[in-house]
């Protein structure tokens, strides 16, 4: 059987569960400010993370079912971009249009202060190439939310 490895960096993107406690960083800092409540950061904030649109990540898919001879392979699958946690924060802030500001308890115990992904590989064997930027993906979750929030109240 040909097999092909795709590790996802911090997906994100609209249909995410907001409310599940396995919920990621983008929808609890979302659920929070659309709620006009704080975000909780752990630790200073500075730690960074390499965070993935949903429709990059199906891109790569697609590509990695497409090309042939890359069986055995792993890629990293990523926005190749780093952006700590503190401009998370700020940027949904900005684009939600409220002045919140985090609240910032203790680290959580074996937390990795960095993590980046390497696309290299991907952008060589796969000619992936992340079209959706961070920034972009948020505008467009936010829009899917607030679309499902009108469908609700109307």
């Amino acid at each position: 059987m040909e097999t092909v490895i795709l590790r996802y960096f911090n997906v994100f993107g609209p249909r995410q569960d907001l409310v599940s406690q396995y919920a990621a960083a983008i929808p609890r800092f979302i659920k929070a400010m659309f709620n006009r409540k704080s975000p909780t950061i752990y630790g200073d904030g500075e730690q960074s993370r390499d965070f993935t649109f949903v429709e990059n990540v199906i891109e790569a898919n697609i590509l990695a079912c497409r090309e042939e001879k890359i069986t055995g392979e792993i890629f990293n699958i990523g926005g190749g971009r780093s952006t700590t946690i503190n401009q998370l924060a700020e940027l949904i802030s900005r684009l939600l249009d409220k002045s919140i500001e985090p609240i910032y308890t203790d680290p959580r115990p074996g937390d990795v202060r960095h993590s980046l992904a390497d696309i290299t590989k991907a952008r060589r064997l796969l000619s992936y190439q992340p079209r959706i930027n961070l920034k972009e993906g948020l505008k467009r979750t936010l829009k899917w939310l607030y679309k499902g929030i009108t469908e609700k109240i109307i």
